[in-house]
């Protein structure tokens, strides 16, 4: 798909038909997150594909959105394995793990699968329930599957505020 159809087309799913993703699809999927730019290269992102009854059940104690998505997969980051700014300690695996996401998400689209991005989630309960180590850090959810035929954007999908209000050239 062309690129500015591609981001301009894209919302989030929240409706989605009950089959889960096939092992092509999310390959095809994860391999847009593995391609994604990282923090001089260090690649910490950790996904978890979570593509089972099972797991879909298991999620649902861990977020009240996860809209009966099929299929989800979890961003997270190793935070030993982040680069870090000298000036501040800043850790870029937080960012890396959101450039992932976005890649996947896109890829989704692009191939016919729905998905949206979601940060409520409990990571504690995410931790618990599928084992996470105390240094793989939870980011983002990706929830995602087929959409429904009835799968539209909310209202607010195509409200922009001015670019004016949130782009500044020279100085603040």
């Amino acid at each position: 798909m062309e690129f500015n159809k591609l981001i301009s087309d894209r919302f989030s799913v929240r409706k989605f038909t009950k089959e889960h993703l096939s092992d092509d699809v999310i390959d095809s999927i994860l391999n847009a997150g593995h391609k994604a730019p990282t923090g001089c290269n260090y690649q910490p992102q950790r996904i978890l594909v979570l593509n089972t009854d099972e797991d879909i059940d298991k999620l649902k104690s861990c977020t009240k959105c996860h809209f009966d998505a099929p299929t989800a997969m979890l961003i997270c980051y190793n935070r030993d394995e982040s680069w870090v700014r000298a000036y501040d300690g800043a850790l870029s695996a937080p960012v890396d793990a959101a450039i992932v996401t976005t890649h996947m998400m896109l890829a989704a689209h692009n191939i016919g699968v729905g998905c949206c991005w979601v940060m409520h989630f409990d990571p504690a309960a995410m931790a618990k329930t599928y084992n996470i180590p105390e240094n793989i850090v939870p980011v983002a959810l990706l929830v995602m599957g087929h959409p429904a035929p009835d799968a539209a954007p909310l209202d607010m999908h195509s409200k922009f505020r001015p670019k004016e209000d949130v782009i500044v050239y020279g100085s603040f």
